[in-house]
């Protein structure tokens, strides 16, 4: 077994006042059947958000936007 240098401790960056007890139970794979669901989470900017006070007003925006998408694509392919 190789001995630990000081630069290896240098690099080393968890505190000693961690709580190594508070770690040992943790649950592997606890969301990964959240995750094979499949999640769609999108990081608005804060200057789009602030035009949106919840979710379902982005997704009302949204959906709109989408239909007057189709709607001008069925315009210029009907031509």
């Amino acid at each position: 077994m190789k001995k630990r240098t000081k630069k290896h401790e240098a690099d080393d960056d968890l505190r000693a006042e961690y709580d190594l007890s508070a770690l040992e139970h943790g649950v592997r794979g606890k969301y990964f059947a959240h995750y094979r669901k499949g999640t769609n989470l999108v990081l608005l900017s804060p200057d789009v958000a602030a035009y949106f006070p919840d979710d379902h007003s982005v997704n009302v925006a949204l959906r709109n936007l989408i239909h007057a998408g189709k709607s001008s694509a069925k315009r210029r392919t009907s031509k």
